[in-house]
């Protein structure tokens, strides 16, 4: 059935991010590769960029592949799924990246044809540098879930998660990169402050916060840790510590991320309640 290895609807900054991962790391020339997007300019600037194929529409797209990823937003599903349904067959896998759309949602809207996973990459994917969570709840043979895990590797890291998790897996990854540029700017502006050029606290700031996080990863040390060999008795970095600590740093952060959880477990709700008033007076 598969004319190509890859089908991907959206041509979006993930999307693409996708394509170039997969092209770069050489698991899928561009002519294998698929996409379509109802925005025709952003599907031709792609194409323009990475030389994949185009297809007509949505519908050509599903006919010709049988490995599907849906990077469009989540208030675009229903239509999108409504469109395919009729053309979904037991062979095809879909990979969903929208927070608030769970793969039971899914399902149910296209009559359960075919598999679908949920997975949740985030933004440094741009860069070769994203954190991807895969949700094998539906039982994707192995070969199957590698294809899937190979693809997102391309684009950083991953982890396998729960979907009873994923909104936890938002708040940490999917949305943290907000909160790191927050952090940066904010670091840069005191660099400012205090005299610096605003183009030397950004590269100071953010090659700090890279290093940082490398440490955490390779070192495989605890962050309290590595936080104590900068942190002299009576110094400067105790000093600086401190004054986040009294300002409710950590406290903060926390509860950013328990309000970005429930947020998602919000809108999978909503999701939910469309799904059953769609069922009552459709």
């Amino acid at each position: 059935m598969s004319t190509y290895n890859l089908g991907i609807i959206g041509a979006g900054n993930m999307a693409s991010s996708i394509v170039k991962g997969v092209i770069k790391n050489k698991l899928y020339n561009p002519k294998q590769i698929l996409v379509y997007d109802v925005l025709l300019h952003q599907l031709d600037k792609l194409a323009r960029e990475t030389s994949i194929s185009k297809a007509m529409n949505n519908i050509d797209l599903m006919e010709k592949c049988s490995t599907v990823i849906i990077a469009v937003k989540p208030e675009a599903y229903n239509g999108l799924l409504d469109e395919i349904v009729d053309v979904i067959n037991p062979h095809h896998i879909l990979i969903s990246i929208a927070a608030g759309i769970s793969t039971d949602y899914i399902k149910k809207r296209i009559k359960n044809k075919c598999r679908v996973v949920r997975v949740m990459p985030n933004t440094p994917a741009m860069v070769g540098e994203g954190m991807s969570a895969i949700c094998n709840n539906h039982g994707l043979e192995e070969d199957e879930i590698s294809k899937v895990r190979s693809i997102f590797m391309s684009l950083g890291k991953i982890e396998l998660v729960d979907e009873a998790l994923i909104n936890a897996v938002t708040a940490i990854s999917g949305s943290s990169p907000a909160y790191v540029y927050m952090f940066i700017e904010a670091l840069a502006d005191g660099g400012v402050m205090m005299g610096l050029s605003r183009e030397q606290s950004y590269r100071m700031a953010a090659q700090s916060v890279l290093g940082a996080a490398k440490m955490v990863l390779d070192l495989d040390q605890h962050p309290g840790v590595l936080k104590d060999m900068v942190t002299s008795p009576g110094g400067t970095t105790i000093e600086a510590v401190y004054t986040l600590e009294k300002n409710g740093f950590r406290g903060s952060i926390m509860e950013a991320v328990r309000n970005c959880c429930q947020k998602g477990a919000l809108m999978d709700k909503k999701a939910q309640d469309r799904e059953g008033e769609a069922e009552i007076y459709g």
